[in-house]
């Protein structure tokens, strides 16, 4: 009987000190609203600016900036999806030398790791080009609304990448005297929480 006691008692005490724990907030998932949603990027070629987008990139997002030991990330593009507003240029960027869509019809960017920044957030990952992984830090900001009754994030930033490090460029592209090294990547993003 008294062991009986000693038990019952410890479960108490254990059951009392989980009550008194701190609660770890939960992390909203959010998945991306593509109608509302930009992937942008830009880059130098013959000396003039160049401009395009990604019509297709699935968001996957679990995120709260209470608990970001607990976000994930998850960007889906579809390479094919690209669109500089000239059907030439898109055809040479899809081909074998540039980002070879046909053999790699993805790319992927994975974070698990966020960090608070003076200006926002900071997400530490993976980003797979041309089947390349290297390890990639995107800075970006994040606010949530609520609209309609419904919860929503919106997630904006800028980054910029080396494309010679995925080898976007082969050939007469790897030179950077006709198309720049550097390749600028923004996102203004609507996500919905689920």
């Amino acid at each position: 009987m008294r062991t009986v006691l000693l038990i019952t008692a410890a479960a108490m005490v254990i059951v009392a000190h989980a009550a008194d724990a701190p609660q770890v907030p939960q992390v909203p998932h959010y998945a991306l609203d593509q109608s509302k949603s930009t992937l942008a990027f830009s880059f130098v070629q013959a000396g003039a600016q160049n401009q395009g987008r990604f019509t297709r990139f699935p968001v996957n997002f679990d995120f709260s900036p209470d608990n970001l030991a607990a976000g994930h990330l998850e960007v889906v593009v579809e390479m094919g999806s690209l669109d500089t507003g000239d059907q030439e240029r898109d055809d040479t960027l899809r081909g074998a030398d540039m980002f070879a869509v046909t053999k790699f019809p993805q790319s992927h960017f994975t974070a698990t790791q966020f960090a608070k920044t003076a200006t926002g957030f900071e997400a530490v990952g993976k980003l797979t080009l041309r089947g390349v992984t290297r390890d990639a830090r995107v800075p970006f900001s994040f606010r949530t609304a609520t609209e309609n009754g419904m919860t929503v994030g919106y997630m904006n930033g800028k980054t910029s990448i080396k494309r010679l490090d995925y080898g976007v460029g082969q050939g007469d592209w790897k030179s950077t005297e006709w198309v720049g090294a550097d390749v600028g990547v923004s996102f203004a993003l609507r996500l919905t929480a689920h």
